[in-house]
């Protein structure tokens, strides 16, 4: 998946695609075979509704678009799907945003190099991926003892 550009709500209900705010910002992450495969089906989906409304249909090249090809509101994401999704599965009330922490997050705490994961967030720099979630980093350096004693066996 690439990371190409950002997409800006402008006052008014309108929008504008932006760079994004470092190098590092723009990526490319690789995703699942599952995910390909579930993408591929929404796109020959969206192919087909971009084909009915024909010049009506106002191509933006997004993987998610509204009906008739424009960006999606996040507001309506999160009052249409987000939040009820959350209320269906008894799950606290979180920001959307918060499934990036979360991400971050379920990665550092199974082990991920930190450096990946800064790579996936586009951070500019480790460091703010360190400093951010630093709360996770604890057990790792309790890990990183039993792997050393293993490793010189030890005990």
């Amino acid at each position: 998946m690439s990371i190409k550009r950002t997409l800006l709500e402008t006052k008014g209900g309108g929008f504008r695609f932006d760079e994004p705010k470092t190098s590092k910002s723009r990526r490319s992450i690789p995703i699942s075979q599952g995910l390909v495969d579930e993408l591929k089906r929404h796109r020959r989906k969206q192919l087909e509704v971009k084909m009915k409304l024909g010049k009506d249909y106002q191509n933006f090249d997004l993987i998610l678009a509204s009906g008739i090809g424009t960006p999606l509101q996040k507001k309506n994401i999160r009052d249409r799907h987000f939040k009820p999704l959350l209320r269906e599965a008894n799950l606290p009330n979180i920001r959307l945003y918060d499934l990036r922490h979360t991400m971050a997050t379920l990665l550092l705490s199974e082990g991920v190099n930190p450096k990946i994961v800064s790579e996936r967030l586009g951070h500019a720099s480790i460091v703010l991926t360190l400093d951010t979630y630093s709360h996770v980093l604890p057990t790792m350096q309790e890990d990183a003892t039993d792997k050393l004693e293993i490793l010189l066996k030890i005990g």
